[in-house]
């Protein structure tokens, strides 16, 4: 909860006391009472909206799965560089020039002489050289 504890909160609560005094006190604390609660009627709203949308799909749905507390970016980030997804070519302005070279590849690998590989290291430095060369698109409605 923030990196308080029951102390630093008891401290916050006796300082506004002294803040406050005792006259203004009760207003603010049945403020505080009202705000609290049209919270909680919100969120039970919310809830309510939520689950009449979804119909019976409402509780099928695993809420603790989706708890954003739980994830742990070390893990995600391990997950994704140890995932063995094949790399999809980007286009670039030379997208017909790796389109080529990636069809002379597919061409010579079928005809049984060695082709290049579309996502050598090679290419990979050839194309983000040429990306890092393209102007930067500008937006004129950016602020």
């Amino acid at each position: 909860m923030f990196g308080l504890t029951f102390e630093k909160l008891l401290i916050i609560g006796v300082i506004a006391v002294f803040l406050l005094g005792p006259e203004r006190l009760p207003h603010y604390a049945a403020q505080l009472g009202r705000l609290v609660r049209q919270l909680r009627d919100m969120a039970n709203g919310a809830k309510d909206r939520m689950r009449d949308e979804m119909g019976p799909d409402f509780d099928d749905v695993d809420w603790k799965k989706l708890d954003p507390r739980q994830y742990d970016p070390r893990r995600i980030i391990r997950e994704a560089l140890l995932d063995e997804e094949p790399v999809t070519p980007t286009v670039s302005r030379s997208g017909a020039a790796v389109g080529a070279v990636a069809g002379a590849g597919a061409g010579a690998a079928a005809s049984g002489t060695i082709g290049v590989n579309p996502n050598s290291a090679y290419l990979q430095k050839k194309r983000s050289a040429e990306m890092a060369a393209m102007p930067t698109p500008f937006d004129s409605e950016a602020t």
